[in-house]
Parts: structure tokens; sequence; C-alpha cells
């Protein structure tokens, strides 16, 4: 059934209170993500919603996130070249309706049809200048339930900032929010500051049309993943390396099935320091982009194995923990990360498959409670805005056993993929979404 939705206001909201500083810097791996939204989703089914009209409704969300925005200032400004100005300009909220109800909606859904549930980007909007973050409230038919949405600019936010503007928006309207203190923006103090020519700088992004599918792995099939993925190097591997490296086996081989000749590939891998750093140097809340990253290559003619994957993943990963724990204790933690990065630039090259992949696993992301309960159901629309990005995102199903991947391939790659027997041997594709 098709989502069919009326918007029915769009407007500005300012923060409660003036901001305390005038400017934020930008770090040199702020300016260095692309300039985009991310945007992501959250469905929620409760009886208050059938008592509470559209427009109360609307109207808390509005308040509490004013609210939230006096916390989170730097969201309300605008980017001016490697600098926030935090002039108060304000969010974007949008209002829409739909006949449609919410269990119709999951049962048939369709990841392509969430766009509808994003708020809309209009011309002159940019995530490298403003607005830096909209959100959107959608009301499904008869008070079914209600979708909650999120845009936020790549430029001054991760997952993990993601989670600490939501959690704070919903504690917040539902009269939960105990900590008033402002939010830490990282600014420059892992990575050093933007240089000013970045801000005219553009990353080059590739040009094939991409496609999105959402595979679901149950907490069972996770564990004979895991069972096949273990070896006499990793007797025990975790949730995200037996799922990561048969993910990336499957796509490499529908890639490799679509081309001429083999071409090498590497998988990308982001690893959030706010788990790898002490608190006393990094605040498990701090806002930015606050992440490293590891890499995996697989030469043209190489196969990719899972063991081999996952021994390579784990060796990889504490190379990572023990750079980050010899340059905190040295106090050189900046130009350590500097170094990985400038070492990595190397690898990105035009004749090289390139999987970019994040773990969202262990974030409570369904603990995002605006006084309804848990969302029935969390996901994400980011591929709906941007169509030629390839990644892979993993994240918690609703019980927290299973995991949901997103993956975002090129369309020719996917029609491939989305066949591999070894793959639907532990995967669901795009299951129905009961409430």
């Amino acid at each position: 059934m098709d989502l069919e939705i009326e918007v029915m206001g769009r407007e500005v909201i300012k923060p409660a209170t003036p901001s305390p500083h005038n400017h934020i810097q930008l770090s040199l791996l702020d300016m260095s993500t692309p300039a985009m939204y991310f945007s992501t989703i959250f469905l929620y089914k409760s009886e208050d919603l059938v008592t509470a009209s559209p427009e109360v409704i609307s109207k808390k969300l509005k308040s509490s996130l004013s609210e939230t925005l006096s916390r989170l200032y730097p969201l309300a400004g605008e980017i001016e070249g490697v600098s926030v100005n935090c002039n108060d300009k304000g969010a974007v909220f949008t209002e829409a309706r739909t006949n449609l109800l919410l269990p119709e909606f999951l049962k048939t859904l369709n990841v392509d049809s969430l766009a509808e549930l994003r708020p809309k980007i209009e011309d002159g909007d940019s995530p490298s200048a403003w607005p830096l973050l909209s959100v959107g409230v959608t009301f499904f038919g008869s008070g079914s339930g209600v979708a909650v949405s999120v845009n936020v600019s790549h430029r001054i936010c991760d997952a993990a900032s993601l989670l600490t503007l939501v959690t704070d928006w919903s504690e917040t309207m539902a009269n939960k929010k105990s900590n008033v203190g402002i939010h830490q923006f990282a600014e420059a103090t892992i990575y050093p500051p933007a240089p000013p020519h970045m801000a005219s700088q553009s990353r080059t992004t590739n040009s094939i049309k991409c496609a999105m599918n959402r595979f679901v792995f149950e907490s069972s099939k996770i564990a004979e993943l895991k069972r096949k993925a273990a070896s006499e190097s990793v007797k025990m591997p975790t949730r995200v390396e037996a799922i990561t490296s048969l993910i990336w086996k499957c796509v490499t081989k529908a890639s490799r099935s679509n081309l001429m000749g083999p071409r090498s590939a590497v998988m990308y891998v982001a690893v959030d320091l706010r788990l790898k750093v002490p608190s006393s140097v990094l605040s498990p809340d701090a806002i930015g982009n606050l992440q490293t990253a590891f890499f995996l290559k697989k030469d043209a003619e190489s196969e990719v194995e899972i063991q081999e994957t996952v021994a390579a993943f784990r060796t990889a990963k504490e190379e990572v923990d023990k750079m980050l724990k010899d340059n905190v204790q040295s106090n050189k933690l900046g130009q350590g990360l500097l170094n990985m990065m400038g070492s990595q630039a190397s690898v990105f090259k035009p004749d090289i498959d390139i999987y970019t992949t994040s773990s969202w696993l262990g974030k409570p992301f369904y603990g995002v409670d605006f006084g309804w309960g848990s969302p029935v159901w969390m996901g994400s629309a980011t591929h709906t805005v941007y169509d030629k990005l390839v990644y892979v995102s993993l994240m918690d199903s609703k019980d927290g056993e299973g995991v949901e991947a997103w993956i975002n391939i090129p369309a020719e790659v996917m029609s491939v993929f989305v066949h591999d027997q070894e793959l639907l041997a532990y995967a669901v594709l795009n299951p129905p979404i009961t409430i």
C-alpha cells in the first residue's frame, strides 16, 4: 500500500536560550566527512497517541526541541567556512499526516518509502551551511502511530552524536531530563582544526547509482554464523566481525561477477573513539565526528574467505587499540590519528571497490522514549537522499539480539547480491515488521 503524505507545516525552531558562544571550530575530520545529512526514523505506537491530538503532540515536540537546542546550540547555527556560527538561526520542524495505519505500513515495508517520512530537503538547504538539523513528525491514521525523523549534518555529528541529540530531546519531551548542562562539542580537541582552504574543497563521489536493501539476521542465525567464522586465530568472533565478513565476501563475489575483470576490494571500518579513549581525554557524550578507522584489502585475484577476514579484522582492530593506548599515554593522540588518516589516503583509488562499514550495535537507540515507550522499529532513510553512496550499516533489532544490516551498493551488484545463497542461509531480505 502506498504511503501518501500531506505536509501540514514547516517552521524554524529557535533555541529556548541564546547561544553561550559565537563560534565553534570544525576539525579536520569534520571537514573530511561527506557534506551530507544522515537521516534516521523512529516509529512509535501508544494508547497516548490515540487520545492526544496531533496539535498537542506537535506543540510539545517543538517546545522540547527548543530546550534541547539550548544544550546543543551549534545545531541551531550555520556553517561558515570551517567553523559554525552559533547564531541561533534554528532547526527546521516539519509536521505531516497520512491516512495509512502504522501496522499496514510496517507489514509491507519498502525501505525506499522511508523517504516520505524524513524531513524534505528544500531548495537552498545544505548540510555544509544551514539547516544543520531538520526534524519531522508524521501522524499515521486513526492514532495508530507516529514517526519522528531526524536529518542531521554529518559535518557536525556522527552516530553517537545523533544518539545524544535524540536522547536529550526525547527525555525533555517526556520530562525525564535531569542533566540540564550544555553538551560538549569536541571542536579541535582530538583532531586539529580544519585549515581554511578545506571550506572550498569538494569530495569526489561515486557516479554509479546504488540500491538499498535491509537484511535481518536473527540471533540463532548469528550464533550459527559465528561458529562458522571461528578459527584457531579467533575462537569467539563478535557479531560485527562475523556479519561484516560474510557481507564483504558476498558483495565482493557479486561485484566481480559483473566485471570484465576482477578488481581489488577494500573494507573501510569506522571506529568510535568514545569507546576506545579514556573519558578523562574524551567525554562519552562529546559531540562531533569522533572516529578513526581501519581497512582490510583484498587483491583482485584473492578470494574473500570468512574465517580469514575475521582474523584480519581482529588483528587490525587490536592494532588500532594499541595505537590509541600508546598515543594517549604519550599525549600524542592527535598526531597518531593524523598519521592513520594519512596512511589510509593512498588506499582510495578509482579502480578499487571500497565498502565503508559502520556499526551502531550496542547504542541504545531503542531507548529513545518521547513518552510513548520504546520505538516499535527504527530505520535509516539516508539512502533516499544520497543514492550514490556505497556503505553498510549494522543496527540492533528491537530485541537487542538480532541485527539489521542496511546495505547500499551499486544497483547491478545488488541484483546479484540479493540471490547469494550463502548470505540467505543466515539473513532474511526485508522481512515484514509486526507490531
